[in-house]
């Protein structure tokens, strides 16, 4: 089985045109049968700024709340409610952050509080990390070392570094092997229909860098599978991962580890006071 830790389900014409170009069609009916084809079980679905109301016709989705500076620091009140108030929900399994696309730094004072709520709630908090789409993100916020701070200040909270950082791999990485409470996702790093091997071939020298520091981690828990759907065709992104993924972590990277930082299957529960 596989769990696809990091998805994206939006209906606005660019992520249309993105999921033709990568063999797909943008719609939950066709997501539900790329899902049953590739037997994956469970999405999680990144970043929207409200609780989504999945359609019947969707797979089996979580989501992760979408989280941005202006709206904390505009009304830090009424946000954080808004925070608590998705947290609450059981299809809720953490937030996701953009530090390059606010201009803030992941350890700025403003996110704290809602660090705070994910830990309370046993939730997961998720930043995009590495590249931006885009001139209108800044990188310097988006580099992967400034999650160090921010894990280093926030023991109690479990946080995950999509895209594992690139193009600053080595830097991701490191993050994740110093702090127990740091995880990597795998998603994104290529996009569109592609075949596999010949993919794998034109760039071997980035795939063999990658798995170096795969190896390098030495910690098959901390490392997961993400498709970024609509972006990637998934068959060909799984396809792609199973040959840079060492094969003793296959299990681990394609559902164990997800199923275990998400805390999918756990149920509802009540958020622990502190």
């Amino acid at each position: 089985m596989i769990i696809d830790a990091h998805l994206h389900l939006s209906s606005h014409e660019y992520m249309d045109q993105t999921a033709l170009a990568a063999g797909h069609v943008n719609t939950p009916e066709h997501l539900a049968q790329v899902f049953a084809a590739e037997n994956i079980e469970l999405g999680i679905v990144m970043g929207g700024e409200d609780a989504p109301a999945f359609p019947a016709a969707a797979p089996d989705l979580r989501f992760c709340l979408g989280v941005r500076s202006e709206r904390l620091e505009a009304d830090p009140e009424a946000e954080l409610a808004r925070i608590e108030k998705a947290l609450h929900d059981p299809l809720c399994v953490g937030l996701k952050f953009y530090p390059g696309y606010d201009r803030r730094y992941p350890a700025d004072r403003c996110f704290f509080p809602a660090y705070e709520l994910a830990a309370s709630f046993d939730k997961t908090v998720v930043f995009h990390t590495g590249d931006t789409a885009g001139t209108h993100g800044v990188l310097k916020y988006a580099h992967p070392l400034g999650v160090d701070e921010a894990a280093s200040e926030f023991p109690g909270t479990r946080f995950v570094l999509a895209h594992c950082g690139n193009p600053w791999i080595v830097d991701a990485v490191e993050v994740a092997a110093k702090n127990p409470n740091v995880a990597l996702d795998l998603s994104g790093l290529a996009t569109g229909n592609f075949a596999p091997d010949e993919l794998y071939m034109r760039y071997e020298s980035y795939w063999k860098y990658l798995r170096m520091w795969i190896d390098y981690l030495s910690d098959d828990a901390k490392i997961m599978y993400g498709s970024d759907w609509p972006l990637v065709n998934i068959p060909a992104y799984i396809a792609l991962m199973r040959r840079v993924v060492p094969e003793r972590a296959h299990e681990a990277f394609f559902c164990g580890n997800a199923r275990r930082i998400f805390r999918l299957g756990a149920g509802e529960f009540e958020p622990v006071r502190r």
